[in-house]
């Protein structure tokens, strides 16, 4: 089994659309990076503005942790599409080059071939993840250095920094989370497509219809909204509030891995059963 993890790693990362994710995530952040510090913080500033007619505010709350949740926000909603790339590449690359027939006649199962590909996946996912962790939070420490957090969530919190760097590992451990359910199903949908656009539209278009039920202000829809595992999709906000409500995360935890288990059922069941002269 570790031989066909190893040998699916390097398939995986030798294609060019494997790196596309790391590129962008590699020019974007330290464009708005150094932007940010050349704008100097006159956003929080006008931020805060108000309160600072009612509050003495010591030292900067414009710094590297400040900067590093302001790109954690913003860019989350584009990391699902880039996971993508890869997730939903596994199952249909091979359809689309032509080589289903040759790695199903090899003298392992099939079970083993779909565990080994999903398990490449989880690891491109992590691997991305801690890629935009490292670079987000390192550039933006070297350039801005540390201080409190100031978090816009429900009102204003202001986190000490002496609190800031375990919260700051939590979140990007429940944010791997959310990202292992999106790239497992852009796993399932590549499961029984044959073209590896087809995935990344699939899970995208999936993902915005959830997000439609979670937003749109409708009570008919507030039943369904907990299962919805869009609903969950923030969960890394959790680690930046106080206090930490673990029973939410909880519940995000479980219904996030149930539609990463579904998704990973769905796709073995479809895997072992395929038709390798179709």
């Amino acid at each position: 089994m570790f031989r066909l993890v190893f040998y699916e790693a390097v398939k995986t990362f030798l294609k060019k659309r494997t790196y596309l994710g790391f590129l962008i995530v590699g020019v974007i952040v330290p464009i708005v990076e150094v932007a940010m510090k050349v704008e100097g913080g006159r956003f929080i500033q006008a931020a805060t503005r108000t309160l600072r007619q009612d509050f003495i505010f010591v030292g900067s709350l414009f710094n590297g942790w400040y900067v590093s949740y302001w790109m954690m926000q913003s860019l989350w909603v584009h990391i699902p599409l880039l996971i993508t790339f890869v997730a939903g590449d596994q199952l249909a690359g091979e359809a689309t080059s032509g080589t289903y027939r040759l790695i199903l006649t090899r003298p392992v199962t099939r079970t083993k071939i779909f565990f080994s590909k999903y398990i490449v996946t989880l690891i491109y996912s992590i691997v991305f993840v801690l890629f935009l962790a490292i670079l987000s939070i390192g550039l933006a420490l070297i350039l801005l250095g540390k201080g409190n957090l100031l978090v816009f969530d429900r009102g204003i919190l202001i986190l000490p920094a002496a609190d800031v760097a375990y919260r700051f590992c939590a979140a990007y451990i429940f944010a791997t989370w959310s990202i292992v359910t999106i790239a497992s199903i852009a796993f399932f949908f590549s499961s029984f497509v044959e073209n590896a656009i087809g995935p990344i539209v699939a899970t995208m278009g999936l993902l915005v219809v959830f997000l439609i039920l979670v937003v749109l202000p409708v009570e008919a829809f507030e039943p369904i909204r907990p299962y919805l595992f869009a609903q969950h999709m923030n969960l890394w906000q959790h680690a930046f509030r106080d206090p930490i409500a673990w029973d939410e995360i909880g519940r995000g935890i479980a219904v996030l891995g149930s539609y990463s288990a579904a998704a990973v059922g769905a796709s073995w069941w479809i895997f072992t059963r395929k038709d390798i002269l179709s």
